[in-house]
């Protein structure tokens, strides 16, 4: 991939709806440009701000009630508990930019075969509900919307975060447009799993080893399988043996090697790949930056 193809979704606003004690996860979607940028790996006109995406493509996905709930500002305090944030009209207009960015990832990588969200991977939003820090699923609205015009005939969500994908799962659980891949943790969030077209759970402490052969296994048998001719790659990087939260035994370098597999074996079947960050809990957030920035290294280096 030439430098003047290089596409990044990045939304300016990503701190401002979120009170004191949320606001460090999230800088890293201010940090993750900012290193790329020192690095020399992109040039500022690699960085683009979409805009908001349209309601109507929003309730290609999701229901009209919801989003009407979501842009009214009347989540019920079950509704926010379930999400985990207070609601507010900045959040809300984060989610449909993040959403934007990544049909836009899409559309672009369809033209020069990979494009990244700094966020979204907002995989556990239902049609009717968010959970988990997510209020709309960004990649299942850029699915649908390019499947509804034709753009695309087959799609794969390959899902890496260590949560399994909930939303996403039940999203297309009839669909066969669709296929549904996640490797994710077998006692981690949620405790009530939906059912992917691929589940493959991991136990706690899963090395970096053990991880790989996994995903090697199945990876490429998928792709001959399904025949997509589009894939949506939640990168999270929640898999590192420093999160918090993950449970796993993942190197950084590991994480690395994972996301060289995935594109390498993408690009060599010929499919285009949309990339949403997917979530990071390290303590350090260098660990999360630096974690995420290798995957836009592997992403460049390989498309």
């Amino acid at each position: 991939m030439k430098p003047s193809e290089r596409f990044i979704a990045f939304d300016p606003i990503y701190a401002h709806p979120l009170p004191p004690g949320h606001r460090f996860p999230m800088l890293k979607y201010e940090l993750i440009p900012e290193q790329l940028l020192y690095e020399g790996i992109i040039t500022e006109e690699a960085l683009v701000s979409p805009a908001s995406c349209p309601t109507e493509l929003v309730l290609k996905t999701h229901d009209a009630g919801y989003v009407q709930k979501l842009l009214d500002q009347t989540l019920s305090a079950k509704e926010q508990r379930h999400i985990g944030f207070p609601q507010s009209e900045a959040l809300t207009k984060r989610e449909f930019i993040i959403t934007q960015g990544t049909l836009d990832c899409a559309r672009h990588a369809l033209q020069h075969g990979v494009a990244l969200n700094v966020a979204g991977g907002t995989h556990h939003a239902f049609a009717d509900r968010g959970e988990g820090f997510c209020l709309l699923n960004d990649v299942a609205v850029a699915a649908n919307v390019l499947l509804e015009e034709g753009t695309i005939k087959q799609a794969i969500v390959v899902d890496l975060d260590v949560h399994q994908g909930n939303g996403t799962a039940k999203l297309f659980e009839q669909n066969p447009k669709v296929f549904t891949f996640s490797m994710h943790g077998r006692h981690n969030y949620p405790f009530h799993k939906e059912q992917s077209d691929l589940d493959v759970p991991l136990e706690d402490g899963t090395t970096t080893e053990a991880y790989l052969e996994l995903l090697a296994k199945h990876l490429p048998a998928l792709l001959e399988n399904v025949q997509p001719d589009f894939a949506f790659y939640i990168s999270g990087v929640d898999i590192l043996e420093t999160d918090k939260f993950g449970k796993l035994k993942v190197s950084k370098a590991g994480c690395r090697e994972r996301d060289h597999m995935v594109f390498s074996t993408l690009k060599k079947a010929g499919i285009p790949c949309a990339v949403s960050m997917g979530g990071g809990y390290s303590p350090d957030i260098r660990d999360i930056v630096e974690a995420h920035c290798n995957t836009f290294k592997e992403a460049f280096s390989i498309y």
